[in-house]
């Protein structure tokens, strides 16, 4: 179950309570031409269920940000059909390609009956990219920023001290960082930290610094897991869903060290390719 929940005035956010890979997370900021929506959810069906919430708000929704082009967090962009879509040049790149929604399922057996539905309601390709930080709206900053992919995006609302992390955080939830750089990622944490106190993630519940570096922790714990040829320590991840990625990460870490940039063969088994 999701429900929108208030963060601060103006800024709420649509929380997934299910704490599992593909269980995404959504931000609304509130400005008086309309809405501004930060990722779109895993599939059609559960985006429709955040705009319903939308419509008590009285506003339409003018602008859609995409933090990353995984299924998980844009699936349900199809639904909003008139806002503008902002992204990344990375991330309007790969929208502009179909979706792999086999190896979605496999990654999110749990909702494959949902992202059967994107085969009929297509995902929206990205309208206007961002290429360095820029107002998109009275209240929200739209800032590119690396680790989850090569170029993600957060938002910022300055005034309420929130930063909508989506892609970029992952709280209580193993995150996925095997077509990123886990060091990078480590590193932009920082950035996103001096943001703002409150921290919406893309999966999980609402944290801040805490919540942040031990997602931090967790990535370096990867890098150091790729570099020594051991296993990752004991950790605030030992109770964290999701622990299957561990060994696409700690591999992605290992091929990047080595200068190569390629999938790591367990993701590929993750999918199903090979």
């Amino acid at each position: 179950m999701a429900q929108l929940e208030p963060i601060a005035q103006g800024v709420l956010a649509w929380l997934n309570d299910e704490r599992r890979p593909g269980a995404t997370n959504a931000g609304v900021v509130v400005d008086d031409d309309g809405l501004t929506v930060v990722d779109a959810l895993l599939a059609p069906s559960h985006a429709q269920q955040l705009l319903g919430e939308l419509d008590g708000l009285g506003r339409p929704v003018k602008r859609l940000v995409l933090t990353t082009s995984h299924l998980a967090h844009v699936g349900g962009s199809g639904v909003f059909t008139l806002p503008g879509v902002y992204g990344t040049a990375q991330v309007s790149a790969h929208m502009d390609q179909p979706p792999n929604l086999d190896g979605c399922c496999r990654l999110y057996p749990d909702d494959a009956a949902d992202i059967g539905q994107i085969a009929d309601t297509l995902t929206r390709p990205v309208t206007h990219t961002v290429n360095e930080g820029a107002w998109i709206s009275p209240a929200a900053v739209a800032v590119p920023i690396s680790g989850e992919l090569a170029e993600n995006l957060v938002v910022q609302v300055p005034s309420a001290g929130v930063v909508f992390a989506g892609a970029m955080a992952s709280f209580g939830v193993t995150p996925m960082a095997a077509t990123g750089d886990p060091a990078a990622w480590a590193d932009a944490l920082d950035q996103i930290i001096e943001w703002g106190e409150i921290i919406v993630p893309g999966h999980g519940p609402v944290g801040g610094e805490t919540e942040a570096r031990e997602l931090q922790d967790y990535l370096r714990a990867c890098v150091a897991a790729a570099s020594s040829g051991g296993s990752l320590p004991a950790g605030p991840w030992d109770g964290w869903s999701g622990r299957h990625y561990d060994e696409a990460n700690i591999e992605r870490a290992r091929l990047l060290a080595a200068g190569e940039d390629e999938p790591p063969t367990a993701l590929l088994a993750l999918l199903g390719l090979n």
